[in-house]
């Protein structure tokens, strides 16, 4: 009999159609029963794996759904709560649980000390005795859901158990290791029902492959030289479509979606489709305008959520780096004109590492691309690509022409903009100067920085380290930002997950293991100034 892996997982809702990813033991039919009506799709299979996604339609918002494998009830378990057909409010305007950074390790008293409690988890429990009108309507997970360079220790006894000291010995090796590690982190009793009642949309950041992912060409070069390196790159890009990737798809983007239709034919001719998954996995890397992981939703009340990809689409050329490569830069203008020119009031933007950084860290990393591309001569070059890798200069910041780009942009959208991000393992809210821009970072939900790093990330990055980086990035000839900002709140350091109240006026609140929200902030959004951009800032940009 086939039985449930991981799952069931709520993916994509809109108001009339709702989106249900499980993966299971054995290829089978997948049915999802909800009220009166039931949809089924066939499994496709990978590597040995089998999955399917199930789109339900005509389904009222609230209710109760159960799963059946090729006929039999397997899900919702008999001692647990149902799980619901959830769909974006159309009587108000949405609300957003978001965060960053969840390591799967146990909960144990040692665990809790190192890693603290899982915010997530704990959000989870809470949810349930929550009256449903209270829930979130969407959950964004904005970068390392899983951390394949740092498995915990019952990862590497699964590693351990197929590979004898085989290289990477302690880190994830292949699909079937990557399987493994997400099953690990969605399959805990309260995060497996809270991704089952849900509606979750999800991006990667560099964990989900490794540290430091694509922070330059020298980075690229110096793995490519690495053995295991490709085998784990298309392993982690190629379970990255079918666990994070495929459910942030619609309905109508999944029927046009070639790989997803080729596995699919694959399957219904008995062979596994692995090699099909692999080929665009290892494509996706060598030509990033060759697939997109971006994608846009309308969620309703005039807001536009666009998830950007700040990893897989950089061009890292040296002398003329971007965040976002020429294919991927035009996309993102359409979707944010688009949202300029239509009923969108308000975009809300996932970015899984910040824009707008405080200010020290800022100004560093802008002086050390421009070293890095030579400002300062070859030596100096050299040098600062090792201070690059070392301490991650590799945010927005280290881009500068995207950066420089983005900000014109943002500035000139007629509306409010929010920028929801991860990464730097801290929570904090910067506004614009004169603009309604604000952007909004929560970070960890469970992979708290040392003490030690904490008072380093203080010192580097406010008060005096702020006048320390704008001098460094005066001496390396550096053009004014677009416009400045600064941080309002924070930081925090604490495990947490936020939400998101995209009312009249924005809220955030940002929850952590105990009921007592750790803080909320109104997101005001001023009185709109003239843009003034220097003239060296918008020729730098080009």
């Amino acid at each position: 009999m086939a039985e449930l892996v991981v799952g069931p997982m709520l993916r994509y809702a809109d108001s009339e159609c709702a989106s249900v990813w499980v993966e299971t033991a054995e290829p089978c039919t997948v049915a999802v029963v909800a009220g009166g009506a039931r949809a089924q799709e066939r499994t496709f299979t990978v590597h040995g794996h089998h999955y399917a996604i199930v789109d339900v339609e005509g389904v009222p918002g609230g209710t109760p759904y159960e799963v059946e494998l090729d006929g039999v009830r397997v899900w919702p378990p008999q001692d647990a709560p149902p799980s619901l057909i959830r769909l974006p409010p159309a009587d108000r305007r949405p609300v957003l649980l978001f965060g960053s950074c969840r390591t799967s390790v146990p909960h144990d008293t040692a665990h809790l000390l190192t890693h603290g409690a899982d915010a997530l988890r704990e959000y989870g429990r809470r949810l349930r005795d929550m009256p449903q009108e209270d829930w979130p309507d969407l959950l964004l997970l904005l970068g390392d859901q899983v951390y394949a360079d740092e498995p915990s220790r019952e990862m590497l006894e699964f590693i351990g158990e197929r590979r004898n000291g085989e290289e990477p010995a302690y880190e994830i090796a292949d699909f079937e290791e990557y399987a493994e590690l997400y099953r690990q982190a969605w399959t805990e009793p309260e995060i497996r029902w809270l991704l089952s009642t849900l509606p979750s949309a999800m991006i990667f950041d560099d964990h989900d492959l490794r540290d430091d992912w694509n922070t330059s060409a020298a980075w690229r070069e110096q793995m490519a030289r690495v053995p295991w390196w490709h085998r784990r790159l298309v392993a982690g890009l190629g379970s990255y479509w079918v666990y994070q990737h495929l459910g942030n798809l619609s309905p109508a983007e999944r029927a046009a979606d070639p790989l997803l239709t080729a596995l699919r034919e694959r399957t219904g001719q008995g062979v596994d489709g692995a090699d099909l998954l692999d080929a665009y996995a290892a494509r996706a890397d060598e030509q990033p305008g060759a697939s997109r992981w971006s994608y846009a939703r309308d969620l309703g009340g005039g807001t536009r959520l666009i998830m950007l990809d700040t990893r897989c689409a950089r061009q890292v050329t040296p002398g003329d780096r971007r965040m976002l490569d020429p294919a991927e830069w035009a996309w993102l203008r359409e979707q944010v004109e688009g949202a300029a020119h239509g009923p969108a009031a308000r975009l809300v933007i996932g970015s899984s590492i910040p824009v707008l950084l405080p200010s020290g860290i800022h100004h560093v990393e802008t002086w050390n691309e421009a070293l890095c591309d030579g400002a300062w001569g070859r030596r100096v070059a050299r040098w600062s690509e090792t201070l690059r890798q070392a301490i991650d200069l590799e945010h927005w910041a280290a881009f500068r022409r995207s950066f420089e780009d983005l900000c014109l942009m943002l500035a000139r959208f007629p509306g409010e903009v929010v920028l929801l991000s991860g990464d730097v393992h801290y929570s904090y809210v910067a506004k614009a100067r004169g603009l309604p821009i604000h952007q909004v970072v929560c970070s960890p939900i469970r992979n708290p920085l040392s003490r030690l790093l904490r008072l380093a990330n203080v010192v580097a990055s406010f008060g005096l380290a702020a006048l320390l980086g704008g001098w460094l990035a005066g001496l390396a000839g550096l053009p004014r930002r677009p416009f400045g900002w600064r941080i309002v709140k924070g930081p925090w350091f604490d495990n947490s997950i936020a939400t998101l109240s995209l009312g009249e006026v924005a809220e955030v609140t940002w929850h952590r293991s105990t009921a007592e929200p750790r803080a909320s902030v109104r997101l005001e959004p001023g009185r709109r100034r003239p843009l003034r951009v220097s003239r060296a800032a918008r020729e730098g940009s080009r």
